[in-house]
């Protein structure tokens, strides 16, 4: 029997009550619990409206399997790796949909060392998903759930240890932080303010519907934000995704830029100080990350796009930092996941130790222009459609680690691939001019919206 594939790119995702219901909920937790064999593990969510009930269920699932089950509550998805990478349990469950709109929600699993699961242990949940071989305990073996106080806390500490408070104190950097109506409110607002910024904020209250724009930190998404900067005076702002593992950055004149930016700024001041370290990034990622590595004694290894292939090759060959284009920074002395409010604290320690202006900092990087798109695609098609463009584009300089990558003789690139998480096709280009990034979107749209039709 053919095992039906359940893990996306970032955990389990689909439409609260429609795909992710409590049943499903229960019976993947029960298959997490056999998996882990009845051990302990920490839970959290996000604010979504379906979260608690999606949580419930999940602890149900694992506690009928005998797992012992500790409930750190509202928290941010690096909060929960880091207490868990740090704490003696054996692995961990997020229900969180991150970016994705209000009426997604998913579940996400950790193991031990706060990474998520290797492909291989998903499989094996997966098969015992498919084949109802979970292992519930008889009425005396059954697991526990406690509640586990003090971890935002913790986790804020942790994060303070890697940048100068003093510093950053005398800096008196006035911050804008939009959490975007997600967790991230429980944390950056009171670890800047903490680190000794003038914090305001805007869409600072949890709220699963996301009144306030959508949990994704897109650039079209922080006209807000990028106002409240200008407004207050502020010397930047922070936006956050709807579980706060990515931060994207606007500077003083309330200019957004994408991640690609922040992570080649955080990886200059990085590889100023760890010369001759590797910086691990997906094939979505700027030139600019290979320029400055070249220019500052480091070197790149790419990975196919998502989170956890860069954390896991980050383990695999001992680097210390990585980064994603969507404005994932993933701080290995911290923990090798990526960490919206870790991002916000390098940025804000970088600013103190210069004393440059936010723009100024961008300004001094290698520039290039990029552009997004998304072709929406059936689940049940993307296989067929990727192969299609691959015989379309075999003439042209075209990589294939992850989706399609083509690359022109002028230094442009666009990268054509399946989402792990959406039934859509994501482009993303980069070019000389921000003509030529938005013409490559549109021409490669037009081409995989031809063959999405076509089948």
């Amino acid at each position: 029997m053919e095992t039906r594939r359940l893990f996306g790119t970032n955990g389990v995702r689909g439409v609260a009550n429609v795909d992710m219901t409590p049943q499903f909920a229960m019976e993947l937790g029960a298959s997490i619990g056999t998996f882990f064999d009845g051990g302990k593990l920490l839970v959290a969510r996000d604010g979504r409206t379906s979260s608690v009930m999606l949580l419930e269920a999940t602890m149900s699932g694992l506690m009928q399997t005998g797992c012992n089950v500790f409930d750190i509550g509202m928290a941010p998805t690096p909060a929960l790796q880091y207490i868990t990478g740090s704490s003696d349990v054996d692995g961990a469950v997020m229900i969180t949909a991150s970016h994705n709109p209000p009426e997604y929600n998913g579940i996400k699993v950790i193991d031990k060392d706060g990474i998520e699961l290797e492909r291989e242990k998903e499989v094996e949940i997966e098969r015992i998903y498919a084949t109802k071989g979970w292992k519930p305990r008889d009425w005396k073996s059954l697991g526990t759930r406690t509640s586990r106080c003090g971890a935002l806390d913790e986790y804020k500490e942790a994060i303070k240890r890697h940048v100068s408070k003093e510093r950053i104190h005398s800096a008196s950097l006035k911050v804008v932080v939009d959490p975007g109506n997600g967790v991230g409110a429980l944390v950056t607002p009171y670890l800047l303010r903490e680190l000794g910024c003038k914090v305001y904020t805007i869409n600072a209250n949890v709220d699963g519907e996301f009144p306030g724009r959508l949990p994704e930190p897109a650039i079209g998404n922080l006209a807000m934000l990028c106002a409240a900067v200008k407004a207050f005076g502020a010397d930047l702002g922070v936006a956050h995704d709807g579980d706060a593992d990515r931060a994207i950055f606007v500077d003083e004149t309330g200019t957004a830029h994408w991640g690609d930016r922040s992570v080649a700024l955080t990886e200059k001041f990085f590889l100023l100080e760890n010369k001759g370290e590797t910086i691990v990034t997906p094939v979505s990622s700027s030139t600019a990350i290979e320029e400055i590595a070249e220019a500052y004694g480091g070197k790149v290894v790419w990975t196919p796009v998502g989170s956890i292939n860069v954390s896991r090759t980050m383990q695999r060959i001992g680097a210390k930092f990585g980064g994603e284009e969507n404005g994932g920074i993933f701080y290995g002395p911290h923990i090798a996941v990526r960490d919206g409010a870790m991002a916000a604290s390098l940025i804000v320690d970088i600013m103190s130790k210069t004393g440059k202006p936010l723009s100024t900092l961008f300004s001094e990087l290698p520039r290039h222009y990029s552009s997004k798109s998304k072709v929406a695609c059936p689940n049940a098609v993307k296989d067929t459609v990727l192969e299609k463009l691959r015989q379309e584009t075999e003439k042209l300089k075209v990589e294939t680690l992850d989706g399609v990558k083509i690359r022109f003789e002028d230094g442009s690139w666009i990268l054509i691939r399946p989402s792990g998480t959406e039934p859509i096709f994501r482009l993303f280009a980069e070019a000389k001019t921000n003509e030529k990034a938005s013409a490559l979107v549109e021409e490669y749209s037009q081409i995989v919206s031809r063959i999405v039709k076509s089948n």
